[in-house]
């Protein structure tokens, strides 16, 4: 089924996010719904979009939205850059989701082994000589918007903090989580004010996803 106006207007965050949570667990069974994508691109064509979530998720090969939530054409916005951190830019998009275009839930969606948080813990703290060899403004993109969350997991966790360490590594990416969901709510007010005043219609939510096994685990 298409998303549409109707839908969308007896759509609520709860409702939203079951539908995600049932097609993710059609994806893990390998049970995806049959769609007509050609016919979902006419009618969302003809008659406009009206999705019910936008997600927050990685550039990884392995994590696009639609397919482990197991949506079509028109049902979620899907913004997306390495580490799934919010910026400028997304939190704009996120704001144009709600209060242009009308979805119910904002999820923003880590991931096991992300190589945007490993890259970052190298460049941090592997020893000089065996730091890896990242482009400049891949550099500036994880100091700028990863390194500080990787600093407080490290202050918090003795041991390794490199990508050796996947439990290290884990901990970051689950803690990236919950500061982008804080700076999304701490940087956009209009935001804020409409899961504040929307009685439980609009909210955000984090979730983790299994690259190993196509589980997203609710945060």
């Amino acid at each position: 089924m298409t998303q549409t106006k109707e839908t969308q207007a007896t759509m609520t965050a709860d409702k939203a996010l079951q539908l995600l949570k049932e097609g993710n667990s059609r994806f893990i069974k390998n049970e995806r719904l049959h769609r007509d994508l050609t016919q979902q691109v006419a009618i969302t064509g003809a008659e406009g979009q009206f999705p019910h979530s936008v997600v927050l998720n990685c550039i990884d090969s392995r994590v696009t939205a639609e397919y482990l939530f197991d949506q079509g054409v028109g049902d979620i916005f899907s913004a997306r850059v390495a580490g799934n951190f919010a910026n400028t830019d997304i939190i704009g998009s996120m704001e144009f989701a709600v209060l242009n275009a009308g979805v119910k839930l904002i999820v923003v969606l880590g991931h096991t082994q992300c190589g945007a948080v490993k890259g970052t813990c190298d460049f941090l703290y592997k020893p000089e000589g065996e730091k890896p060899d990242l482009a400049q403004n891949l550099i500036t993109m994880a100091s700028e918007n990863l390194a500080a969350t990787a600093q407080s997991v490290a202050n918090n966790y003795p041991g390794d903090h490199t990508s050796s360490n996947g439990e290290f590594i884990q901990h970051v990416a689950d803690e990236n989580v919950h500061i982008t969901i804080a700076k999304i709510l701490d940087e956009s007010p209009a935001i804020k004010k409409a899961i504040d005043e929307s009685n439980g219609e609009l909210k955000i939510v984090g979730a983790m996803y299994d690259v190993k096994n196509g589980a997203v685990t609710w945060m």
